[in-house]
């Protein structure tokens, strides 16, 4: 494979970039033949060769590692007109500690998950969290938490772990309107709904505004933060409430999808987010009320 390249794969890089993509980079500059294979690879880094396939995957994505085949071995290379700046970038790779954090994760969440999932599926899902929340402060514990959310929702999404009714709340930048609703239906609602949020072009963080309100009313927002949109969020999900964010969000059958047409709350004054807060918990309530209808009939259906 290969091709030319965006004119920001540089960038798109740094974006993608940790330290274990750094190391397999300057090993394939460094290689006499300039080429490495997975096992080579993995036997070098002391990594599992699913590790090292899915930053090789990454970086092909990227249009800076190019792929070979002969016989039955695969061949790594870079791409011929990034040599000089993959070389570049790597010179200026990313604090080691980000990596060590990231192979923490991993093994702490195999072991969470024993039994259950692979050590392998846990491991994609931990460094596409990470690679998804790349220039986030934190950026190691919000990868954590962000992957238990979508390892939960995965296994809720097989039907390994049915229960309680789920509702995912999306708006564009998960910052105001989505993080208002799931923090006033988590406090309503207490275990007997599951709730998530998601945007569809995610903040770094919630707006301080939305914070105030909802301590206003004592509603915590607790260690929530913007996350992206992912697929088994939604295919978890029974409600699916969206605000805003257009045509973002996969359908799925048997799921109920709503759409609230509520003001966006980002630069508007406290009194404006204030009437918006109460708009939201109104219509949370409502919902609740729908919820706990249904469950009431579908339990009398089974018994």
């Amino acid at each position: 494979m290969g091709g030319v390249p965006e004119p920001d794969a540089l960038r798109s890089l740094k974006r993608i970039s940790d330290p274990t993509r750094a190391r397999i980079l300057r090993l394939l500059l460094d290689a006499p033949d300039g080429r490495g294979s997975v096992t080579r690879l993995a036997e070098t880094l002391g990594l599992r060769q699913p590790t090292v396939s899915h930053h090789l995957k990454l970086l092909r994505e990227e249009g800076l590692v190019e792929r070979s085949q002969e016989g039955r071995t695969a061949w790594y290379s870079i791409t011929t007109d990034q040599l000089d700046r993959v070389a570049e970038l790597v010179r200026d790779e990313p604090p080691a500690e980000d990596g060590a954090a990231t192979e923490r994760i991993i093994e702490d969440l195999a072991l969470r998950y024993r039994g259950v999932l692979s050590r392998e599926s846990v491991e994609q899902y931990v460094r596409d969290s990470y690679d998804r929340l790349d220039g986030r402060k934190n950026r190691a514990s919000l990868t954590s938490a962000f992957a238990v959310s979508r390892l939960d929702a995965l296994l809720r999404a097989t039907g390994a772990r049915a229960g309680v009714p789920e509702v995912l709340f999306v708006c564009v930048q998960n910052a105001g309107r989505s993080q208002l609703a799931s923090a006033i239906l988590r406090q309503l609602a207490g275990d007997r709904v599951v709730v998530r949020t998601a945007g569809s072009e995610p903040a770094d963080a919630v707006r301080s505004t939305i914070v105030t309100v909802l301590d206003e009313v004592g509603t915590p927002l607790g260690g929530e933060f913007p996350k992206p949109l992912t697929d088994e969020a939604v295919r978890a999900a029974d409600y699916v409430i969206t605000m805003g964010c257009g045509d973002a969000c996969p359908i799925y059958p048997g799921r109920e999808y709503l759409d609230w047409d509520i003001p966006d709350p980002v630069g508007q004054p406290i009194a404006t987010v204030r009437e918006i807060r109460d708009d939201i918990e109104g219509r949370v309530r409502d919902l609740l009320n729908r919820i706990d209808a249904e469950r009431l009939v579908n339990t009398a259906a089974t018994d």
